[in-house]
């Protein structure tokens, strides 16, 4: 058994210690594919080298990207590319990188592209990120060095199908940023992979990476002519073998509560305390049906994810999802009708709501292009993969992609436990998603080209 650290101290599995893991079966299946050699050690290089830039998105801010290390992330992997010979390499005035991998198979169509953000989620902090390396996970619980944190095997029963593979965590005090570095990591690879290998045959291939997806932005500034693409994929998504075709809709509400602030000394009668009515507001929102912690499958939830402010005024922040998008309405209508209640019961207070839209279901507009699912269905198959076309409870820039005209599912790259100090990556998951994605330019390649239709 081999832990060899990245960064500091290692964390380490809690059982298994002087053993030699036996690798599980699931493990067996990520094994690398005949005839593709993916170099697992450099995925892995490009991975911590991506996730130790802190590029955490800030919605407070409105430029575009909205802090500096997604410029700083960007133009490193722009000169990346570069460097590997990918051509028509640009990273814009709004943070975008752009980049082509020229097509081996003489055909100018039709283009896919691929596409993963930059940014990660403000949740939870991305600052002075310590990437922990397993080597050969020999399975149980995971503790994490600079915290009293563990990956439990019992939240993370997918632990069980991993014993001998590599395991990435952070080190309990930040989050990974997995989501969505190990999605940009193996598009980067990909690309490598390609130009090394051009008896590889394929059409055109665009890449694209975006800034401010966890802040619903991604693709405010992504002009669908110049990537001139039939199909697109997110690479957004987890663990391996799930192809994500159904999201979320969704919207964010800012629910503004201003009081009456005046010296506690003589605040009798006069003083409204936001304070006070923020925690009435937020105490008489759903629990048993509508709460995250509550939902699973299908359900949507309203929730409550970020409280600032004091006794003047509070601010809070709250996620409207559902699968349904006119349910978004209903939820919207509950938080308005709430506060007309909760403010009528403290004279002098208004609660003020904005809602913003963030994406819609991508379901309602994939059918228009139905390749875009079935040749990754067919590029699974074709490596002996197994794929589970699922929903995902969340969205990507490929639910606005989608809407705005181009299909984009979302594929899996090894992500686990987003947003959080428990996130976690599999190395062998991400080197299977190259893989898999290698596979599906190739069968698109084979389709016909419409320029000469």
């Amino acid at each position: 058994m081999s832990h060899r650290p990245i960064g500091g101290n290692h964390p380490v599995p809690a059982s298994g210690r002087g053993k030699t893991p036996r690798t599980s079966d699931a493990v067996k299946q990520l094994s690398v594919a005949e005839g593709f050699n993916v170099d697992k050690e450099r995925l892995l290089d490009r991975f911590l080298r991506y996730v130790r830039v802190e590029t955490t998105a800030d919605e407070d801010v409105g430029d575009y990207p909205s802090t500096p290390g997604q410029i700083d992330l960007g133009r490193a992997i722009a000169d990346e590319l570069r460097a590997i010979g990918a051509a028509d390499v640009e990273h814009d005035e709004f943070g975008l990188v752009w980049a082509t991998v020229p097509a081996t198979n003489g055909k100018s169509g039709p283009v896919v592209a691929f596409n993963a953000h930059l940014d990660t989620s403000p949740e939870t902090s991305g600052a002075n990120v310590q990437p922990q390396v397993i080597r050969e996970f020999p399975g149980g619980d995971i503790r994490l060095p600079a915290a009293d944190l563990a990956i439990s095997v019992a939240d993370n029963p997918e632990l069980h199908d991993l014993v001998g593979a590599t395991l990435i965590t952070t080190d309990g005090t930040t989050l990974l940023g997995g989501d969505d570095k190990a999605g940009v990591a193996v598009i980067v690879e990909m690309a490598r992979h390609l130009l090394e290998n051009p008896d590889i045959l394929h059409g055109p291939v665009r890449i694209l990476f975006t800034c401010d997806e966890e802040i619903g932005r991604g693709v405010n500034h992504v002009d669908l002519d110049k990537l001139a693409a039939t199909a697109c994929y997110t690479l957004d998504g987890g663990g391996a073998g799930d192809l994500d075709v159904e999201t979320f809709s969704a919207d964010v509400a800012h629910v503004r509560i201003q009081g009456v602030n005046i010296h506690p000394s003589i605040a009798k009668d006069r003083m409204v305390n936001a304070i006070r009515v923020a925690g009435v507001f937020l105490s008489r929102l759903p629990l048993d049906q509508l709460a995250p912690e509550k939902t699973c499958g299908r359900d949507g939830f309203v929730h409550p994810y970020v409280m600032e402010g004091g006794v003047a005024e509070v601010d809070i922040r709250v996620l409207l999802r559902d699968f349904d998008t006119a349910a978004l309405r209903d939820q919207e209508l509950l938080l308005r009708n709430l506060a007309a209640d909760v403010a009528s019961g403290f004279p002098g207070c208004r609660i003020e709501i904005d809602v913003t839209r963030q994406y819609r279901n991508m379901a309602d507009w994939l059918s228009k292009e139905p390749r875009a699912v079935a040749l990754a269905v067919d590029a699974h198959a074709n490596l002996n993969r197994h794929v589970n076309q699922t929903i995902v409870r969340g969205g990507t820039d490929g639910s606005q992609l989608t809407e705005m005209g181009l299909p984009t599912p979302n594929l899996s790259t090894g992500q686990h436990n987003p947003h959080s100090p428990l996130e976690w990556a599999c190395l062998d998951e991400m080197q299977s998603a190259v893989e898999v994605i290698v596979e599906l330019v190739r069968v698109w390649g084979e389709q016909p080209d419409p320029s000469i239709e």
